[in-house]
């Protein structure tokens, strides 16, 4: 009975000891298992374009493919509500840089396209002064060279042989008859005969049966507009012919770039033709009208050709740098600094110390400046603002519903009370 009693303690006392063991947790197991509750806590993946993309460990976005980024939000906080706290891994592996604010001189780059054309006030139009038929032309295609006196044509015209039968007339009876021998100098002149051609009739006696048409220019034909044997009438156009010794270069300007343009400036421009040589001119005219259709004025810029290298219809490539002499004392920031919503313009602005907390804030801004943008109020000299990596940033205001791109400070407030 004894033994019984004594083997009844011993069972029971295993059964405490073990009951003991198996349900009284340790400290070691407890103090790592909190650990691990909270790394898993302290650190989301997220997407930079993506940001509602939540994961508990590294990966691929679901959505674009992306690399995942570490979103701490846990940890250390900031003292603002407003400001977005980042690890300095998180901070490293987005690739977020900053960037101290500063004035700059503000330079403003315009682009311009355009084509090269001929001056239009040294085209010249090579008419027959005389009513005939082409006998014979000289110059038979387009885009021969000529020059100023050279023979273009030879008209036959029974108009000009009477006339000249008439001068030879009334030379014989100048003396008694004066004003008919001047009638009769007076017709020739009218078509274009010169003095010394009218005293070579006169002195020879020879009607001659086909006038010369010569050029009274130099330059290049254009367009050729009769053939062997037509008829002609006094005033027609046998030949255009263009002096390319100059040329112009017609740019299509934007209707919101006009403001950075003036007549006297210096524009350089390459051509597709020729790549890797550049050129200059003036601004010498911007057309005070807008194309209704294209929305652009046209800017012409003259300059010499006399190598004839410049050719019209070449493509060309104008840029225009400007000085923006009102925006001398404000700050220029990287355009990639700047988030953009269509309302309102918004970056993101180091707080001060060595960890990287951001705060949004909207700015105002001025004209693009190519890569950068003119503040006009905001900011001030020497604060530090993200200039890569913003959408990262955030992406992660928007993850903890403060203010960002997206939300204003009223709404992120009220974003948070409903989280």
């Amino acid at each position: 009975m004894k033994s019984k009693i004594i083997t009844i303690a011993i069972t029971l006392a295993a059964g405490i000891f073990l009951g003991w063991l198996f349900f009284h947790p340790s400290s070691d197991k407890e103090e790592k298992h909190d650990h691990a509750t909270e790394v898993a806590q302290g650190t989301i993946w997220t997407c930079s374009m993506h940001p509602q993309i939540r994961m508990e460990k590294p990966g691929k976005c679901p959505i674009c493919g992306m690399n995942l980024i570490p979103l701490s939000q846990g940890g250390t906080t900031s003292t603002d509500p407003d400001a977005i706290h980042l690890s300095r891994e998180a901070a490293q592996l987005a690739n977020v840089l900053t960037t101290v604010v500063a004035k700059q001189k503000p330079v403003k780059e315009i682009r311009l396209y355009g084509k090269v054309q001929a001056d239009e006030r040294l085209f010249q139009s090579q008419t027959a002064h005389i009513p005939g038929r082409i006998e014979r032309l000289y110059v038979n295609f387009t885009g021969e060279k000529v020059a100023k006196g050279q023979v273009l044509a030879a008209i036959y015209s029974p108009e000009l042989i009477t006339a000249q039968q008439e001068l030879l007339e009334t030379a014989k009876t100048k003396q008694s008859q004066p004003e008919l021998y001047e009638a009769s100098q007076e017709k020739l002149r009218q078509w274009k005969l010169t003095d010394d051609q009218i005293a070579k009739i006169e002195s020879s006696g020879v009607v001659q049966n086909n006038f010369e048409v010569v050029s009274n220019t130099s330059g290049t034909v254009t367009a050729r507009r009769v053939n062997d044997g037509d008829h002609v009438s006094q005033g027609t156009v046998l030949y255009d012919v263009a002096d390319l010794s100059k040329v112009w270069v017609m740019f299509d300007a934007y209707e919101s770039d006009l403001q950075f343009l003036h007549t006297g400036e210096k524009i350089s421009f390459t051509l597709q033709a020729f790549p890797g040589n550049d050129f200059s001119g003036k601004l010498i005219f911007i057309d005070p009208v807008i194309d209704p259709v294209t929305r652009v004025a046209k800017v012409r810029v003259e300059t010499g050709n006399q190598s004839g290298k410049l050719k019209p219809e070449m493509f060309a490539t104008g840029i225009v740098s400007t000085t923006l002499k009102e925006y001398q004392d404000n700050l220029v920031i990287p355009k990639a600094a700047v988030l953009w919503t269509g309302k309102r313009s918004v970056v993101y602005v180091k707080q001060p110390g060595d960890e990287p907390v951001f705060k949004l804030r909207e700015v105002g801004l001025g004209p693009m400046l190519g890569d950068s943008y003119v503040i006009t109020d905001g900011l001030t000299e020497g604060e530090e603002i993200v200039t890569s990596g913003t959408f990262s940033v955030d992406a992660a205001a928007q993850l903890e519903g403060k203010p960002s791109m997206m939300n204003d400070s009223a709404a992120a407030r009220m974003l948070s009370k409903r989280q």
